[in-house]
């Protein structure tokens, strides 16, 4: 039997719409300014819960989505592509390609790396606490029980934007994505978007019911773990995003993810009894 008879064929249109023939609105930036919105509202949640000072809520969204796009950015271009973009600096910086006839085109930002935007969340959340002398392990606390949900968001974007595609499959439930081509694939960015997504439950129900007894530190143990065990499985199933990946016996995510799952465990299991 024909495998494209019981695949989805997926081809959308990555721009939502364009503004004056020159400003693309595509779902990628869409659903990742969703995610961080959504996000925004369970930490201020949050805050509110606490009874934290509102004045220091307010610098928070900046230092996140700064810390989070900078480092996203710069992990991509240099864990992924570090040849190209070292030769094409403001292509890092900014986001348009320039062209071979002295001009430029506005391109957005095509390529940001979960593993950098973490390790830039990490660094800006540290600066955050140093302005507004809050303890740092409540903040990533905070931040980590609304993680989940960005990073469905990113997913989902990531699958429209049909990159990050899985390896091929028989299964009834593959993808056939149009722009790269005709086989049926797995969607490893819709199994992640549904994994982050139910994390994002289990975060919601843990914190309703039991914040005040799990100790400092613990929500950021179990978000990292969970988020980065979760990715280091699921790499087998996508495809290497860069050719150096071929020869590696784990991929350059995996790898990544390792010190993540780490620092994770740690908090989780022996930061609090250290504490007490």
């Amino acid at each position: 039997m024909n495998t494209l008879l019981l695949s989805i064929n997926w081809n959308p249109n990555p721009e939502l719409f364009n503004l004056f023939g020159a400003i693309s609105i595509r779902y990628y930036g869409l659903l990742w300014a969703i995610g961080i919105g959504l996000a925004y509202m369970v930490v201020h949640y949050q805050y509110r819960d606490k009874k934290i000072d509102e004045k220091k809520f307010e610098p928070l969204f900046f230092y996140c989505f700064f810390g989070i796009l900078i480092g996203a950015r710069l992990g991509h271009c240099l864990f992924y592509d570090p040849g190209y973009y070292l030769n094409h600096f403001w292509e890092m910086i900014l986001p348009v390609k320039f062209l071979p006839d002295g001009g430029w085109k506005f391109t957005g930002y095509e390529g940001l790396a979960s593993h950098g935007g973490t390790l830039g969340l990490i660094i800006s959340l540290w600066l955050y606490c140093r302005k507004t002398k809050m303890n740092y392990m409540d903040v990533v606390d905070m931040i980590a029980v609304a993680t989940p949900i960005t990073a469905c968001f990113i997913r989902l974007a990531n699958l429209m934007n049909s990159e990050i595609i899985g390896k091929a499959t028989d299964a009834p439930w593959g993808f056939v994505f149009e722009r790269v081509d005709m086989i049926p694939r797995h969607p490893a960015q819709l199994y992640e978007a549904i994994a982050y997504f139910i994390l994002f439950l289990v975060m919601i129900f843990l914190y309703k019911n039991y914040n005040k007894k799990l100790h400092r530190g613990f929500f950021f143990g179990l978000c990292l773990t969970a988020i980065f065990t979760f990715r280091f499985f699921i790499e087998f199933l996508k495809e290497n995003q860069v050719g150096f990946e071929d020869q590696m016996t784990f991929n350059m995510g995996q790898w990544l993810s390792v010190p993540f799952v780490l620092i994770g465990l740690y908090c989780m299991f022996f930061y609090g009894k250290k504490k007490k």
